[in-house]
């Protein structure tokens, strides 16, 4: 609805339950004018550049233009259509056409560049609102000012998103398969009690490492020795074309002599294939050793297990660390904090000390539990004891099933269930289709059995037992199965074998897509609960963990774990 039918209520008065406590916050004041600033929209054609390229652009056309329209002016530009200035250029309303070369690296470019008045931004009624003399936050001044904010960071480093990254100096952190970690941070504008704030964070990402393209195929392929990679093309592999001489005459030859020819350069790899590049339609082709991964671009693609883990560990900060990594970025000269040009050409100023809060701790809500005895339970540190209590209201669970993603040699059968050696379970192969499959043969345990001996289902049964949702019986089902295609067939088979399935735990070898595919057809497609548990979780088991397994398992049945004691 339009502001004025829509009068947002004032904000109630400040909280007083909790213990005071004083705290920094990662945002910094930022001090701006009562001035109007001018926004002109910026057509840069051809089109579909990126916005690196459009901000040399603007930048060329600024300086070359200087005499003619911008004097000394230092416009805010968000590499698109938005411009900024903090006086009227003297083009009035008129659309201003100019003609901006950049030079390229083997012939320059010509960008056509027309720039038009859009209208006139109160950087007072951003005051005005923020100091609640105005029902609304104008989003005009607030985009104004993160383009302006924005625009040396874009200028000297590499934007990804709200963040900026600039290459490794001093610090290599390789995350295998030619890739790295870039260190930056991100940083936004936004709108706070009687000021606006800057928003900064330590933030990281992962780049391609810039190395030759020989030595990024070598880490990718897992290469020890490229001479080793001797193995030549095939006649039908081979792309042959007559080379047209000056004279236009056409002649053979390899593509080694080409280069030693042309360019004095001795191939030391003339065995390897060539790198297409540029157009398809072209058919430019050069040898891999000549071919560099340009530095500053960002890896989209997944990391795998092993790089998001080292990403992790080399990202990991305590708190005290990330306060002073943050104040030492904000401080700096090559960061935000420092001598910025437009900044000052709007006269705005970036406080560098991180703002003062007053918050509160509040007390932890004492938690109630079932059974007989009603146990009520007081975190501590946001911890809590649940030995000796039972679930608020725990599911009794009849009929569930196990189907091992594991390999038997990582996960032995008795296990899963304390099955005499006679019996064998049967993997996914013996009940192909799963017609007629029998499930696992019922647990048959001696007298003499103790608490080590116990399978893992025995020991989940035991935890469940005393946790308030009864797991009755050994499960129906019990199978190795191997890859995320046998999902669905099992499921399915499953769904329509035992009547009342109730729940599926699923044990996975590791991180694997059999993981998605579980939940993708538990979830989505049949409506079956799963509960996926690690192998190593199997094969070493604690009381700790089958009660967190609990937990889940509980709340996923339509269980209620705690609740809060009424009338806190």
């Amino acid at each position: 609805p339009p502001a004025s039918l829509f009068q947002p209520p004032r904000r109630p008065g400040l909280g007083t339950v909790g213990k005071p406590i004083r705290l920094l916050a990662n945002h910094f004041q930022v001090q701006i004018p009562k001035i109007d600033v001018y926004h002109y929209d910026v057509d840069i054609k051809p089109e579909k550049r990126p916005r690196r390229v459009n901000r040399e652009v603007v930048d060329t056309m600024v300086r070359h233009f200087k005499m003619q329209i911008f004097g000394d002016r230092q416009p805010g530009y968000d590499g698109k259509r938005n411009m900024y200035t903090a006086h009227p250029l003297p083009i009035g309303r008129d659309r201003v056409d100019m003609e901006v070369t950049l030079p390229g690296e083997g012939k320059d470019q010509t960008f056509k560049v027309s720039v038009q008045w859009v209208s006139v931004v109160s950087l007072q009624l951003l005051l005005e609102a923020l100091a609640g003399h105005l029902n609304e936050v104008p989003d005009d001044s607030v985009q104004a000012l993160d383009v302006i904010t924005r625009h040396l960071p874009s200028m000297r480093y590499t934007p990804v998103g709200r963040s900026f990254f600039s290459p490794p100096e001093g610090y290599y952190h390789p995350l295998g398969g030619g890739r790295e970690v870039w260190f930056g941070f991100h940083q936004s504008v936004r709108p706070a009690m009687w000021n606006m704030m800057l928003n900064i964070d330590v933030s990281a990402t992962a780049f391609y490492r810039a190395q030759p393209v020989i030595e990024f195929m070598c880490e990718v392929l897992d290469i020890q020795n490229i001479n080793e990679q001797t193995k030549p093309l095939t006649d039908s592999q081979r792309v042959n074309f007559p080379l047209q001489l000056e004279n236009g005459q056409a002649m053979e030859c390899t593509v080694a002599q080409y280069f030693k020819q042309k360019y004095s350069l001795q191939l030391k790899y003339p065995h390897l294939p060539c790198l297409q590049v540029g157009q398809e339609q072209k058919h430019t082709y050069l040898p891999l050793e000549v071919c560099n991964i340009v530095a500053g671009q960002r890896c989209i693609k997944k990391l795998t297990d092993n790089q998001t883990s080292t990403m992790i560990k080399a990202t990991a900060r305590s708190a005290p660390d990330r306060q002073e990594e943050i104040s030492r970025l904000v401080k700096s000269n090559s960061m935000v904090g420092g001598p910025d040009p437009y900044l000052k050409e709007f006269g705005i100023v970036v406080h560098n000390e991180m703002t003062e809060l007053t918050g509160r701790v509040l007390p932890a809500p004492m938690l109630q539990y079932g059974g007989r005895n009603k146990t009520v339970a007081t975190p501590n540190q946001g911890v809590w004891d649940m030995r000796g209590k039972q679930f608020y209201a725990g599911i009794e669970i009849k009929v569930w099933a196990v189907a091992c993603f594991a390999p038997q040699k990582q996960c032995r059968e008795d296990l899963l269930n304390n099955t005499p050696s006679r019996y064998k379970m049967p993997s996914l192969c013996d009940c192909a289709g799963y017609t007629g499959a029998d499930p696992f043969t019922p647990l048959v345990m001696s007298s003499g059995s103790t608490e080590e001996t116990l399978s893992f289902t025995d020991q989940l049964r035991k935890i469940s037992k005393d946790a308030g949702m009864p797991i009755q019986g050994q499960p129906c089902f019990c199978k190795y199965a191997q890859g995320a295609d046998s999902v669905e067939p099992m499921f399915k088979h499953l769904k329509m074998t035992y009547v009342g399935l109730q729940l599926i735990v699923v044990i996975l070898p590791g991180k694997t897509p059999v993981y998605a595919e579980v939940k993708r057809v538990g979830d989505t497609l049949l409506g079956m609960a799963t509960q996926c548990v690690q192998v190593k979780n199997v094969v070493k088991t604690s009381p700790q963990t089958l009660s967190n397994l609990c937990l889940k398992i509980n709340a996923k049945l339509g269980g209620i774990n705690n609740v809060l004691v009424p009338h806190q």
